[in-house]
């Protein structure tokens, strides 16, 4: 039996310099990632080079369908961090190398994309993005032995079977958990919003959405507040007129929204038609340009959601990060984005600290993840492979977002 990884994360010296080399990186510019579809790969030996193999890489983006604004951004910027991690030499002596598939943001696709990864031959997989379709690569990787660190994918079973309360041995996540954000998001609704009745509305067919809302509800009332409507609607609906006329009825002081910004900016902008103008407050779910596209800018004015960073923060390593994203793709970076580089980060991380590109080893170094220095901030990963993060929470004024504090562990 090999001896367990020093619980001691890459050196400073290196992750300081693969998160510092952002800014070069991103001023040189590059292509967008190439469009979603067949198997891509970037970060390849390069032509002619036979030999130190390059490290493969999967990743299981939802690049199309419902969320795909979620898969593309963390995609791109898991481009940007293997680009940045070879133009330092590789890992190990070795360059990195994305095998890039598309899961259409379905739960089927996920588990067929997780079994093409291995038979690809990858040695750990980043991605999916949300909770469903995360769930539904668990058995292919495990199966496999191929460790699997999800960006967002914030749902408690992601990482521990509830049924038998067992640790899911090669899952792995850069995320906070849902009971840390619906905390988080109770309590600025109590003590910074003042409201002391709330509506939830929550998506009844996505685990992501119930288990915030479970969250939200048992903080918001363990605060002295009180829940006065619970409704749930369906990933299918797309006319909330009828539950939101009912909320109206309850009066309340705030109205939450668990759920994906697909379904919230149609719920944001019908709530705001019916003369609705509570603030309205969710999750990272939220945090896609498309909200705003969905919603409209002044409906959005007087929402909050929890996320896992801002692109606002004043931190160093998060601005050399949002320059190079920009400079790359023209864009600024959502949270998504921010969690997809630090899960490619936090994997190349563990290669290293393993001193082998073996799955196994790769996962008991992911495992003893202690003070991994991240774009969303220091991530220790726990007994349950969750990570010990702050929370981020987000202000849309104007169709803007607005860094409004960051709360909880540091």
């Amino acid at each position: 039996m090999s001896s367990s990884p020093s619980r001691r994360s890459l050196r400073p010296g290196l992750v300081a310099g693969l998160l510092a080399l952002a800014l070069a990186v991103g001023a040189c510019g590059g292509s967008p990632a190439a469009p979603s579809g067949p198997a891509t790969s970037s970060g390849g030996a390069g032509a002619g080079q036979a030999s130190p193999a390059p490290i493969k890489i999967g990743m299981n983006f939802e690049l199309s369908g419902a969320v795909a604004t979620f898969g593309v951004h963390a995609r791109q910027a898991a481009d940007l961090a293997i680009d940045q991690i070879n133009q330092k030499g590789g890992v190990l002596g070795r360059k990195l190398q994305a095998v890039t598939l598309d899961n259409k943001s379905d739960n089927g696709e996920s588990t067929n994309v997780a079994e093409r990864l291995v038979s690809e031959g990858v040695v750990a997989v980043v991605g999916p993005v949300t909770t469903g379709d995360t769930l539904a690569a668990v058995q292919v990787v495990t199966q496999a032995q191929i460790p699997l660190v999800t960006p967002g994918a914030t749902a408690v079973p992601v990482t521990v079977d509830t049924a038998t309360g067992k640790v899911r041995d090669w899952i792995f996540r850069v995320c906070f958990i849902d009971p840390v954000q619906g905390t988080v998001g109770a309590d600025f609704a109590y003590k910074q919003l003042h409201a002391r009745s709330a509506v939830i509305l929550e998506d009844s067919t996505n685990d992501y959405s119930k288990g915030l809302a479970a969250a939200f509800k048992q903080q918001f009332e363990k605060l002295g507040g009180k829940v006065v409507l619970e409704q749930g609607f369906t990933q299918a609906d797309q006319d909330f007129r009828s539950i939101l006329t009912t909320a109206r009825t309850k009066n309340p002081d705030l109205i939450y929204v668990p759920a994906y910004y697909d379904k919230v900016g149609l719920i944001v902008r019908q709530a705001r038609d019916l003369g609705i103008t509570v603030p309205m407050m969710g999750g990272d779910g939220w945090d896609s340009p498309d909200l705003v596209k969905l919603a409209g800018a002044q409906a959005l004015n007087n929402t909050y959601f929890t996320n896992h960073y801002s692109s606002q923060d004043p931190d160093p390593k998060v601005q050399a990060f949002v320059q190079a994203y920009k400079a790359r793709y023209g864009d600024v970076p959502d949270a998504l984005a921010a969690l997809g580089y630090d899960a490619v980060m936090l994997v190349a991380d563990a290669i290293q600290r393993a001193g082998s590109a073996d799955p196994a080893k790769i996962r008991e170094a992911l495992a003893a993840t202690t003070d991994f220095q991240g774009v969303t901030g220091k991530i220790a990963l726990d007994a349950q492979h969750n990570p010990s993060k702050p929370v981020v929470l987000i202000e849309m004024k104007d169709g803007q977002q607005t860094f409004a504090g960051r709360f909880g562990a540091e």
